[in-house]
């Protein structure tokens, strides 16, 4: 029996409902397989708690993590707490003390479903988005002057480092060669407008691709690459961006393959001397918590996601089978999807899919 621990965080909103079917689902494929045992211990932090206790988890919450195999995360966010509070008091922190550099978004059209780019198939709508998931853009460094005054500034510094750039590339290159059709990586810069950041980029792109010589590598500005999302999805395999370009990338790739409903995201640490973050990203939808009808897709995906980290390949290809097997039925999906069956239901028919795919 190989046994894991996996730290549950439903955190607010709908976090609690998909997180709870995606459980569900571990737990089924775990039984009908019979060689894996995840054990669970589950955390109240959130949003809540912080207007219990100031904080979005104690103080002493990450060394509490630390030793688990995994963490399986739902969505933290509710209207009275800002976005800077619940993102840089639990999920940021995170990240960054587990060195959860690699963020994956698959950019996949799941059986069943349509996309909104017209007569886009499966086979165009198939690739993978790597996002550096610990500086660039999204450094803390900076600060607020004049507040107050008609002298009223802020400056956020960008911070691009030899070591991340080089790490998060190289992942996107063994990617790009272990597992990509056409073994082709695109990196998104702008170097034509940020004269700093962006050319030390492109330079270590071009650096890392010498050891790589097999992979077809091109570097696309960030505004071009959007539109390249749309206008021809299929000529990309693995895109890598720094953490601002990826987290507008992956977004925008959600909406082209059905919509944030549906978006898994993994947060990794590459090297398992922590534990790696599952989130879906369409957050906490407080306007319809707690109704019973919030699409599991996403957070059952990030379970998938989760086993094969774990390596448990077989047990996650298991579970995407089980959900592509409902997407295509039609017949149990989510308002969203424009059905009229609950969160539950949904979850439910995606266990008993299980039987045929998980034996």
């Amino acid at each position: 029996m190989r046994h894991y621990s996996i730290a549950l965080i439903p955190g607010d909103g709908i976090g609690v409902d998909v997180i709870r079917e995606g459980k569900k689902v571990l737990d089924a494929v775990c039984e009908l397989d019979g060689g894996v045992s995840l054990d669970y211990e589950s955390f109240e932090w959130s949003c809540e708690y912080y207007a219990k206790h100031g904080k979005m988890m104690p103080d002493n919450g990450l060394e509490i993590l630390k030793n688990f195999d995994s963490i399986y995360l739902g969505a933290v966010g509710y209207p009275g707490v800002p976005d800077h509070v619940s993102l840089w008091g639990l999920l940021l922190p995170i990240r960054r003390s587990f060195q959860q550099y690699i963020n994956i978004r698959p950019v996949k059209l799941l059986r069943g479903l349509k996309s909104p780019l017209a007569e886009r198939t499966r086979e165009d709508l198939d690739f993978i988005v790597i996002r550096e998931n610990n500086e660039g853009e999204y450094s803390s460094i900076g600060g607020r002057m004049y507040e107050g005054t008609d002298q009223d500034m802020a400056i956020q510094n960008s911070v691009f480092t030899r070591q991340g750039v080089e790490k998060v590339l190289r992942y996107a290159y063994r990617l790009a060669q272990e597992k990509s059709k056409r073994k082709r990586l695109t990196a998104a810069t702008k170097s034509n407008g940020i004269n700093h950041t962006m050319p030390f980029w492109d330079e270590y792109v071009q650096k890392i691709n010498k050891e790589y010589p097999e992979i077809e590598t091109s570097t696309v500005h960030i505004d071009a690459l959007c539109a390249y999302f749309v206008s021809k999805p299929d000529t990309f395999d693995v895109v890598v961006a720094s953490n601002l370009f990826g987290d507008i990338l992956t977004d925008l790739g959600a909406a082209i393959v059905g919509g944030m409903g549906i978006a898994p995201s993994a947060n990794i640490n590459p090297e398992k001397n922590y534990p790696s973050m599952f989130e879906p990203v369409h957050g906490s939808a407080p306007d319809i918590a707690g109704k019973g009808i919030a699409n599991p897709v996403a957070a059952i995906w990030c379970a998938s996601m989760m086993l094969e980290h774990l390596g448990e390949a077989r047990l996650a290809e298991a579970v995407m089978q089980a959900v592509e097997d409902v997407l295509e039925e039609g017949k149990v999906v989510t308002p969203d999807l424009g059905g009229k069956a609950t969160t539950e239901e949904m979850g439910d028919l995606i266990c008993e899919r299980l039987k045929i795919h998980a034996r």
